[in-house]
């Protein structure tokens, strides 16, 4: 019993420490969240992802390993048209 719970526990810890993507760092994703923002919280057209890319200095990799752990964690949100649109932080 004692081991259960503390494997429970670790595994929340694990989710509310919201590790970053491989590859990525804390501050890459702080950047990348200010950058979105900057530019009205949605990533649809090409120009919208350099934006972003160019804002934060991340690679085009790592924007689209950020973008999906946003959008597994439930801070962002697919769009109709294939675009991502953050959901929490300055885009809430």
């Amino acid at each position: 019993m004692k081991k259960s719970l503390i494997a429970v526990l670790s595994l929340g810890f694990l989710a509310a420490c919201d590790v970053p993507p491989e590859g990525t760092s804390v501050e890459n994703v702080a950047a990348y969240e200010l950058a979105v923002a900057s530019i009205g919280c949605e990533m649809v057209s090409e120009s919208d992802y350099v934006a972003v890319e160019f804002q934060a200095d991340l690679t085009r990799e790592q924007a689209t390993a950020i973008s999906q752990h946003m959008l597994a964690t439930g801070k962002a949100e697919r769009l109709a048209d294939g675009g991502v649109r953050l959901i929490t932080g300055a885009c809430a």
